[in-house]
């Protein structure tokens, strides 16, 4: 038995128990921004006493998880996982991993990161790239002193722009001379074209804001789902990083991401001893959102066909993906 697997069986053994009769909780989370506009808004989830629950963050494409809002915690405190979601996605695209975490004894947050989520695309906000890992150390910081949090254990994990913001607050540093030089000889590159239409570090002062250490010492290990960005930091950041790491590539092309310059590069730099690396052949970048409903492919050919393809193997496929990750991801976090 690998390492992986054996991790994974005796988390799930040590809190079979628990997990036979989770609820998960849920609280809507508003974390004002006293200085500015930057203000979040998201979820958090915890372990619940309740068996009632209600369907939540699903629609007539994605299947909801099943939760009790507001509902008394179980003893705890609980180990915290913050989420950072995608570009132009939102705090629900990974409800599917927090319901799963939950029922492994973990409290797990996450917000809307103000101009790259699907509910504000401010162009200051998007081009202020620097504060997407401060929001997620801002929820932190609001959520340090709640008694079902447990502050010496927490983690992190970000999907696609949010491994680009885990990667900042593990320590990677921006390197604007070094990704002008990268864009300048591929051009076509899909950050470099993103970076480019959000005016990302164009003058001086936004410049050495992105270059700035943005990393977050409270955060013990963290998990990177498919990122794009890694092409944006120094590889001596990277190889400088001492935060345990557990990144995922997703070799289904659907993005347009070049694994040879994200995951598979990511991995090449960070250091071995603290780096886990997967890629199942099946998996595609968007098999990180939720399950799609059984109906949810034809509505989208309908209604939003260039979207389409978040939903293609959406269901039971990526149902099965889910509970693997999940897994991995747990028993990651409880080795560390």
């Amino acid at each position: 038995m690998t390492l992986r697997h054996t991790l994974t069986a005796l988390l799930m053994s040590a809190s079979a128990l628990a997990a036979q009769d989770a609820t998960t909780g849920m609280q809507t989370l508003m974390i004002p921004d006293t200085q500015g506009t930057r203000h979040l808004e998201g979820f958090l989830w915890y372990p619940a006493e309740t068996a009632l629950t209600e369907p939540a963050h699903g629609n007539a494409v994605w299947e909801p998880i099943l939760v009790a809002p507001d509902a008394t915690a179980r003893p705890g405190p609980f180990p915290l996982v913050v989420l950072s979601h995608g570009m132009f996605g939102n705090a629900r695209n990974q409800a599917w991993l927090a319901d799963r975490l939950v029922a492994q004894g973990y409290a797990v947050a996450a917000i809307d990161h103000p101009g790259t989520s699907t509910f504000n695309r401010d162009p200051d906000h998007q081009r202020q790239l620097w504060n997407r890992p401060r929001d997620i150390s801002r929820v932190i910081d609001h959520l340090a002193d709640d008694p079902r949090i447990d502050a010496s254990r927490i983690y992190m994990a970000g999907h696609s722009l949010g491994g680009f913001t885990a990667v900042a607050l593990a320590g990677g540093r921006y390197d604007p001379d070094g990704f002008d030089a990268f864009c300048a000889d591929m051009p076509d590159d899909l950050v470099c074209g993103i970076f480019d239409r959000w005016h990302v570090a164009r003058s001086p002062e936004d410049r050495a804001a992105m270059a700035q250490d943005l990393s977050d010492n409270r955060i013990r290990a963290f998990a990177v789902f498919d990122l794009g960005g890694t092409q944006t930091f120094s590889t001596e950041s990277l190889g400088a990083i001492d935060s345990p790491m557990l990144v995922y590539g997703a070799p289904v092309d659907l993005e347009g991401l070049n694994l040879d310059v994200e995951s598979r590069a990511l991995v090449g730099a960070l250091p071995p001893s603290l780096t886990t690396y997967h890629e199942p052949e099946t998996l595609a970048h968007f098999d990180f959102l939720g399950v799609c409903t059984e109906k949810g492919l034809a509505i989208l050919k309908e209604e939003e066909p260039d979207d389409v393809f978040v939903c293609e193997e959406g269901r039971e496929a990526r149902r099965a993906e889910h509970a693997q990750i999940a897994s991995e991801v747990a028993a990651f976090f409880a080795a560390h």
